[in-house]
């Protein structure tokens, strides 16, 4: 009998699985949705109810309270709080579950040296990861596949502490800054890589938003400086200690112009396939034979504005091509937001179970 893991393993490997394995983006709803989903079903795992066939297991919660006090300004603003991972002040945004920096922590940098003296996140301490190979391990002992998660892992860091416009800018006229702040970050991301291989996992989702609806989001030959040979370090280290783990990358938008870079440098999984910006058939003709998908249903379209019907045709169609032969994942391409109607998400799971199975 194929068990979840096989189907999700099987997947990601680009062979034919007995069906197409499922999941929401990022495991759940946006806040408010999530309330809906609690009063529909009575549950409070969406992952245990709709029986995801792959699990996310991650870091924990920081615990430090001290040690970023001269990174964060004396006076906050009315509601604002502070992320004592990075240093950041933050303080609600006017829509569901995002928040709004008020103030980067290294947007006063002004030399390499500034970099170095920065206190960097305490990922690597043991309580923010010891429980990692026991989750796995029990998620492996119901025949599971896990994830491990380490998304947003260089150049949305990057610019979450420095801010995006500094950053972009020290990237062109302080580009020692800007490679200290980088090469800081990769050599942990490098670490935690190792840590989550060593753990087990199946796959390991690296990712950075590095394209919007309309391109890049900055030129391929300045991806190809800075954060190519950056993610082929991560990547070098998860398989330096796990060999066979899969590599899956996410990047919203249309990141298209870097596929084949991306699997040149080992990644196996593209996600989110985010379809109001890529042709998702063009995109598995082109490179199916090199990349597995995950994602593929559009959050801004067919989720929150078509009939249940018509999310049943799209993912329909969906399984048809980008799932053709294997190699799919479907999911909505991020979190369902308020506006999703809950007879659109049944209707998602309802099509995947109609239509998901291959002869």
């Amino acid at each position: 009998m194929t068990t979840a893991r096989d189907r999700v393993l099987t997947t990601f490997r680009r062979r034919t699985p007995d069906r197409v394995p499922r999941a929401l983006e990022y495991g759940s709803f946006c806040p408010p949705l999530r309330n809906v989903f609690r009063e529909k079903t009575g549950a409070s795992d969406p992952a245990e109810h709709f029986q995801y066939e792959i699990r996310e297991v991650a870091f924990r919660p920081t615990k430090r309270r001290q040690g970023l006090e001269r990174y964060i300004p004396r006076d906050l603003p009315k509601g604002a709080s502070i992320d004592w991972e990075w240093g950041n002040v933050v303080q609600p945004g006017q829509y569901a579950h995002i928040t709004q920096v008020v103030h980067y922590a290294l947007s006063d940098l002004q030399q390499p040296s500034d970099v170095e003296a920065f206190p960097m996140p305490d990922l690597l301490a043991g309580y923010r990861w010891v429980h990692l190979k026991e989750e796995v391990a029990a998620y492996h002992a119901r025949d599971l596949a896990v994830c491990g998660a380490l998304s947003q892992t260089i150049f949305e860091v990057a610019w979450g502490v420095r801010g995006l416009e500094d950053l972009l800018v020290d990237m062109l006229t302080n580009p020692g800054l800007a490679a200290a702040l980088m090469d800081r970050i990769v050599a942990m991301r490098c670490q935690q890589a190792g840590i989550l291989a060593e753990a087990d996992v199946d796959v390991l989702r690296l990712g950075d938003d590095v394209a919007t609806e309309r391109g890049m989001m900055i030129s391929p030959a300045v991806w190809r400086e800075w954060l190519k040979p950056r993610l082929q370090q991560v990547i070098r280290a998860a398989r330096a200690v796990k060999p066979d783990v899969l590599i899956a990358y996410h990047s919203d938008g249309d990141c298209s112009a870097v596929i084949p870079e991306l699997i040149e440098i080992g990644v196996d999984v593209l996600n989110p396939l985010q379809p109001e910006c890529l042709n998702r058939s063009e995109i598995k003709r082109q490179y199916g034979g090199d990349l597995a998908f995950w994602g593929g249903i559009g959050v801004q379209t067919t989720m929150p504005f078509g009939t249940p019907a018509e999310v049943m045709r799209d993912v329909k169609e969906c399984i048809e091509t980008v799932g053709k032969n294997g190699g799919l994942l479907i999911c909505p391409s991020h979190f369902l937001q308020p506006e999703v109607p809950w007879e659109n998400v049944m209707a998602f799971f309802e099509a995947v179970g109609r239509y998901g199975a291959y002869a």
